[in-house]
Parts: structure tokens; C-alpha cells; sequence
């Protein structure tokens, strides 16, 4: 069994990517309402601030900043899993062994987290998860994809409404940050 260690720093700032357990659905966007409702849900009753949010339709990242001295970020995220889950129908297949534990198969069961260094890092990671829409072919211009903090940067002055026409310099060559 894998051995897995969370960096955790109460008070932080983390960027984390969550995927549909298939990554060929849309479940995501076809779905948004039930999502924004599990996040709202969750968020009253363990509240954290989204920086930042894009949702793809297989996929999500966000930058989340917890309140201080707490550090409890997988416990949020088991409670968005699971009500999206009980929102959403059960057409998806479950193997055997997700049917004998009672699960569905919407989710991957892990989720990746990266707690945020520094300014740099934050701006890196933020940038990222803008982009993300561009990177994967859905959309030509930002502006164009509905689902995406995106659009509040671009409200309250933070960028502009035609940042990024193309990669922004400090992400790698397969789109990660540098």
C-alpha cells in the first residue's frame, strides 16, 4: 500500500488537481450546478477561501487558502466528492471492487495538492490554472470558457480581458509551471 504524506501548513495556500476517475467525461461541465452547490455546502461548514478555480470537463485545479492554523484540506474535499456524487446520476461504470465498497466511480480516489511557496509560486500556479482551458484545446481565448476564475481577475483589474494569447513565459513546455 502507498505511503502517502501531505505537506500540510495550517493557514496555507495550496493549488490542487482533482480528476473524474474517467477522463474522457464531461461530468464536470454538465454538472456545474451540482459542483458550485457542494462547494458552497462545503465551505460553510469548513470555510476556506477559492483564489483561484478553473473546471474542466474531466478535471478541476483551484488555489485554496485555508483559515489560519488550520490545515484539514482533505476532509473539504472528501465532502465536495461526495456530494457531487450524490447530486449527480449513477450512469458511470464501478469495477467489482469499487461495487463491493460501496463507492461510484466518478472520482479518482487521491487527489494532487502543492502547498504554495512563495509570491512567485502563488502567481505561477494561478497562471497555470488560467490557462488551463487554452492548454487543452477548449477554447481559443480565455474569455471564452465560462468555468474559470478567470473572468473575476479580469473584473477586479488583475488581468486583462486578452491575457495570455499565448503561453504565458513560465510554464513548461508541456504547459506545467516552472
Amino acid at each position: 500500500m502507498p505511503d502517502y504524506r501531505r505537506f500540510r501548513v495550517p493557514g496555507g495556500t495550496y493549488f490542487f488537481t482533482v480528476n473524474l476517475l474517467d477522463r474522457r467525461a464531461d461530468t464536470l461541465v454538465r454538472h456545474i450546478d451540482a459542483l458550485r452547490e457542494a462547494v458552497r455546502l462545503t465551505r460553510r461548514e469548513r470555510p476556506f477561501h477559492a483564489d483561484a478555480w478553473v473546471v474542466l470537463p474531466d478535471h478541476m485545479h483551484c488555489v485554496w487558502t485555508l483559515p489560519p492554523g488550520d490545515d484539514d484540506f482533505s476532509n473539504r474535499w472528501k465532502a465536495i466528492k461526495i456530494r457531487v456524487v450524490r447530486a449527480v446520476p449513477q450512469t458511470e461504470h464501478r469495477s467489482k471492487v469499487r461495487i463491493a465498497k460501496g463507492e461510484r466511480g466518478v472520482w479518482q480516489r487521491r487527489f494532487w495538492e502543492h502547498a504554495i511557496r512563495d509570491d512567485e509560486d502563488y502567481a505561477r500556479h494561478v497562471d497555470y490554472e488560467h490557462w488551463n482551458p487554452m492548454k487543452h484545446g477548449l477554447v481559443g481565448r480565455l474569455a471564452d470558457w465560462p468555468y474559470s476564475s478567470f473572468h473575476r481577475y479580469v473584473r477586479f483589474g488583475l488581468l486583462p480581458p486578452d491575457w495570455a494569447g499565448g503561453a504565458p513565459e513560465n510554464f513548461g513546455p508541456k504547459g506545467e509551471p516552472t
